[in-house]
């Protein structure tokens, strides 16, 4: 049997990507690793479901990561569509939204692509 454990995303500064992930998705710290080079953080949603993101954060890096064309994305749902929609608004992450579809993308201070969507 396999199921997944985590992703992963490199952050450029650690408290900056807790507060946004904390604020935007209410995602929690579960535990974190520190070593002299880098810390390792990874984020639940409060036990909701088992599935993690693992913030790395190379203490050295200076420079943003390139995500090349960001194809890649997490996606999250929400059973309060409207108000977490309007919540993102306000903060100013919003970076594309489908009506058609019913979703939208938030981008974190990193710019990776969160994709939002209602539960159905």
């Amino acid at each position: 049997m396999i199921k997944f454990a985590h992703n992963n995303f490199n952050v450029l500064d650690l408290e900056k990507s807790l507060k946004f992930y904390k604020e935007a998705l209410n995602l929690t710290e579960v535990r974190r690793l520190e070593t002299p080079d880098f810390t390792l953080v990874y984020l639940g949603d409060n036990g909701v479901t088992p599935h993690l993101l693992e913030l790395t954060w190379l203490k050295d890096r200076k420079e943003p990561y390139n995500l090349g064309e960001n194809e890649f994305h997490l996606a999250f749902v929400t059973d309060d569509f409207d108000s977490l929609h309007e919540k993102h608004k306000k903060m100013g992450c919003i970076c594309y939204e489908n009506p058609m579809m019913g979703i939208y993308f938030i981008t974190d201070p990193d710019n990776y692509w969160l994709e939002i969507l209602p539960e159905r």
